[in-house]
C-alpha cells in the first residue's frame, strides 16, 4: 500500500502537468492521429484566412473543431478569444483568454488587457481591475494610460450600480422579431401598437453581403396583437432600396419615419405614411445634414423639436445630441448642441424623447457607464434645464452594450438593443416591462395623457383624413397639428400634463368636433380612446362646443374659450351662406327661471363675441334651454357637467 499511493499521486501530477502544457499541432504530440492533426491544421489555416480578414464569425466555425481536438494550444485559444472579443457576445472570450494565459503568459503583449476586458464583461470587476492595473504599469503612452484608468472607473461604477437591482422584467421579443443576425434600433409608436426596427438578416431587399461579412441593413415592421408581436415584415420600397437603409426615428403617432441613408457621410431622410404606403424619403434639411455623420433622431410629441445625433464640427466630444426647432414656415432651424450635462467628451447615441416632452433617453459610453454603452435619462425642468444624466441601472444596463432605447407613452413598456446570453443572434431586441402603480407603489409617475381613436364620416362610417389641432386654451395658442391616417382614420395624440388643452378635429365640408383636456401639472398617465364622427355641414347638424368656459354662475366668457369661438367664426366667414343657432344648456340645480335666464345669457354672450369678429347679426340666433334637453343624467356630477354646455346648430345653408 505504501508504494501504491505515491504512484497514484505521480500519475495525477503527470496529468495536471500535461493539461497545462502549450501543445502544438504536430503528429508527435498526437501519436496515431496524423489524419486528425492534418484536419485540425487545415481548419486553422482556413480560419486564419477569415481571421485576417476580420470575419470572426466564419473564423470561429473552423477554429472550434480544431480546439475541440486540441484544447491546449495557446495561440488557438487566444485567437478564439479574440473572435469572441470582436463579436456581440463578447463575454464568451474570457474562458479562452484564461486558457491561453495559463498555457503561455507571454502569448500577447496585451493579454492582461484582454483578460481584464473578459473579466469586466462577466461582472468580475475586482479581477478586471487587477488585470487593468497590472497592464497599466506596462504603458508609457498617456492616452493609453487614461483609457485604462477609465476602464477601472467603469468597474467601480459597475460595483456600485449592481448593488441596487431595478424592478423590471427583460424579455427577448422572440423569433417573430429576432434572428441569428443583427436586429437593432427598435422604435415604437407611443401607444405601443406598432414596432419598426433595423435588421441585417438574410433575404432583405438587397440581400447583399458587405465587407464586414453581414447583409445590408433593411427596415422591418411588426404589429402588436393580443398574441404578441406579429412576424416581422420587410417594409419594402421605397424605404428599403437594396443598400443600407435603417430606421433612424419615428414620430409618436407613427405617421412620420426618419430613415438613415449612407450618403454624404450619413444623412437623415424623412418619409410620411399616406394611407398604408410610405412615401419616397426626402432629405430632411440641409441645415441638419452636413458633411458629417447624422444618425438617429426623435421628434417631440408636438412635432416641433427634432433631436438627433451628429459628429459635426460643433460636437463637444465625438457624436453629440443636437436639436432643431420647426419654424412657422415649416423649416428646421440651425441645429443647437444640447450641451452639458447631457453631452460628454465621449459618444452619445440613440436619442429618444418621451411623449411627455421632458424626459430624454439616450445611450452613452461616457458618464457613469459600467462598460460600453449604457442607457441614461435626463429630465428637463420648468426652466428648460436638463438634469444630470441618470444611469437606468442593472439589469437594464450591463458591462456590454445597451443601445437604441424607446418607450411607450405609459412608461410601462420599453424596447432596446442588447447582446445577452439568451439572444438569438449577434444583437437582439428586448422588451422592458416596468411595474404599474397597481402592482408597485414606487412605479414611476408619467406626466402625459394619450388620446387615440379613429375619425370617420358620421353618415357613412368611412374613415377620414382630418386635421387635428391642439390648442393651449390659456394662451389661445395652437401648440401642434396632426392628421389622421387617410386609409384607417386612426390618430394618436400625446398631451403633456400641465395645460388646458383644446382638441379640435376638422375637415373641409364638415363641422369641427372638439374635446377639452384640462390637465394639472401633476396629472399621471391616462389614456382616452375617442372615436370622432364628423358631421357634414347641413341643416339640422348640431355639435357640442366643449371648449367654451364661463365664470361660475355667470355668463362671462373665460379667455380659454377664445380659440373655440374663433374656429366657429372661421367657419362662418368661409361659409357665408350659413345661419346658426347658439344654444345654452344647464343642469337641473336651481329653478327653471334661473337656469333659463343663465343659459340664454351665456348663449347671447357667444353670439356677441361672434358679432365682434365680424359675423353679421342676422345670421346668428341664440336661445337658452335651461335643463330641458339633457344629454346625460343629472344624478351625478359627471352627468351634470356634461349637461352644462353650449351647442352650435345649423339652421340654413342657403
Amino acid at each position: 500500500m505504501k508504494n501504491i499511493i505515491p504512484t497514484i499521486l505521480l500519475v495525477m501530477l503527470v496529468g495536471i502537468t500535461t493539461a497545462q502544457v502549450d501543445t502544438k499541432f504536430t503528429a508527435s504530440n498526437f501519436p496515431g492521429k496524423a489524419n486528425e492533426v492534418n484536419a485540425a491544421k487545415s481548419n486553422i489555416t482556413t480560419g486564419n484566412n477569415f481571421y485576417n480578414s476580420c470575419d470572426y464569425t466564419n473564423a470561429l466555425k473552423y477554429y472550434m473543431p480544431a480546439q475541440k481536438f486540441n484544447p491546449n494550444n495557446s495561440e488557438l485559444n487566444f485567437k478564439i478569444g479574440c473572435c469572441h472579443f470582436n463579436s456581440a457576445q463578447k463575454s464568451q472570450c474570457l474562458e479562452y483568454f484564461e486558457k491561453a494565459y495559463s498555457l503561455n503568459k507571454t502569448i500577447d503583449k496585451k493579454i492582461l488587457f484582454y483578460l481584464g476586458r473578459g473579466y469586466h464583461w462577466n461582472y468580475k470587476f475586482e479581477e478586471a481591475k487587477k488585470c487593468y492595473s497590472d497592464y497599466l504599469k506596462t504603458l508609457k503612452d498617456k492616452n493609453e494610460q487614461n483609457e485604462i484608468r477609465r476602464l477601472i472607473q467603469q468597474c467601480n461604477n459597475g460595483i456600485e450600480i449592481i448593488k441596487d437591482t431595478v424592478d423590471v422584467e427583460i424579455i427577448n421579443l422572440g423569433e417573430n422579431i429576432n434572428t441569428e443576425y443583427r436586429e437593432y434600433i427598435p422604435l415604437v409608436t407611443s401607444d405601443g401598437s406598432k414596432l419598426y426596427f433595423t435588421s441585417r438578416r438574410k433575404g432583405g431587399t438587397g440581400n447583399m453581403i458587405l465587407e464586414d461579412g453581414m447583409y445590408c441593413e433593411d427596415i422591418y415592421e411588426s404589429t402588436h396583437t393580443a398574441n404578441g408581436w406579429t412576424k416581422a415584415r420587410n417594409v419594402g420600397a421605397p424605404l428599403n432600396t437594396g443598400l443600407n437603409d435603417a430606421v433612424a426615428g419615428l414620430s409618436p403617432d407613427g405617421q412620420t419615419m426618419y430613415v438613415y441613408m449612407d450618403l454624404n457621410g450619413g444623412d437623415i431622410y424623412v418619409s410620411t405614411l399616406k394611407g398604408s404606403k410610405w412615401q419616397k424619403p426626402k432629405n430632411i434639411s440641409e441645415k441638419i445634414n452636413k458633411q458629417s455623420h447624422e444618425a438617429t433622431v426623435c421628434l417631440s410629441s408636438d412635432n416641433k423639436t427634432l433631436y438627433f445625433i451628429s459628429n459635426n464640427s460643433k460636437s463637444l466630444g465625438k457624436h453629440d445630441i443636437f436639436y432643431s426647432t420647426l419654424s412657422k414656415n415649416g423649416t428646421w432651424s440651425e441645429p443647437i448642441n444640447i450641451g452639458a450635462p447631457i453631452n460628454s467628451e465621449y459618444e452619445e447615441r440613440g436619442v429618444f424623447i418621451h411623449p411627455d416632452g421632458r424626459t430624454l433617453y439616450f445611450c452613452s459610453d461616457g458618464h457613469n457607464t459600467m462598460g460600453g454603452y449604457d442607457i441614461f435619462k435626463s429630465v428637463k425642468d420648468e426652466n428648460g434645464n436638463w438634469s444630470e444624466p441618470e444611469n437606468l441601472g442593472y439589469p437594464i444596463n450591463t458591462p456590454l452594450d445597451e443601445s437604441y432605447f424607446s418607450i411607450t407613452a405609459s412608461g410601462r413598456n420599453a424596447y432596446y438593443t442588447s447582446a445577452r446570453s439568451d439572444g438569438y443572434g449577434q444583437w437582439d431586441i428586448y422588451e422592458l416591462k416596468f411595474p404599474t402603480k397597481e402592482n408597485k407603489q414606487n412605479a414611476p409617475k408619467v406626466l402625459v395623457t394619450l388620446v387615440k381613436g379613429t375619425i370617420t364620416d358620421a353618415d357613412s362610417g368611412s374613415p377620414l383624413e382630418a386635421e387635428i389641432e391642439i390648442t393651449d386654451n390659456s394662451k389661445n395658442e395652437v401648440i401642434s397639428t396632426f392628421k389622421s391616417n387617410s386609409s384607417s382614420g386612426a390618430y394618436i395624440v400625446n398631451l403633456p400634463s400641465g395645460k388646458n388643452y383644446g382638441f379640435s378635429v376638422s375637415r373641409k365640408g364638415y363641422l369641427f368636433h372638439s374635446e377639452n383636456f384640462n390637465l394639472a401639472d401633476t396629472a399621471d398617465f391616462q389614456e382616452f380612446e375617442i372615436d370622432v364622427k364628423l358631421k357634414k355641414i347641413q341643416v339640422g347638424t348640431t355639435i357640442i362646443l366643449k371648449n367654451i368656459f364661463f365664470d361660475y354662475n355667470k355668463s362671462t366668457l373665460q379667455p380659454e374659450s377664445y380659440a373655440e369661438l374663433d374656429r366657429i367664426a372661421e367657419i362662418l366667414i368661409r361659409q357665408t351662406n350659413l345661419k346658426i343657432e347658439i344654444s345654452g344648456h344647464t343642469d337641473n340645480q336651481g329653478s327653471l327661471k334661473y337656469n333659463t335666464d343663465l343659459s340664454e345669457s351665456r348663449a347671447k354672450t357667444v353670439v356677441d363675441y361672434l358679432i365682434g369678429k365680424g359675423i353679421e347679426e342676422n345670421r346668428l340666433t341664440y336661445k337658452g334651454y335651461a335643463y330641458e334637453k339633457p344629454i346625460a343624467t343629472n344624478d351625478t356630477e359627471e352627468g351634470r357637467s356634461a349637461n352644462r354646455r353650449v351647442e352650435f346648430k345649423i339652421l340654413e345653408t342657403k
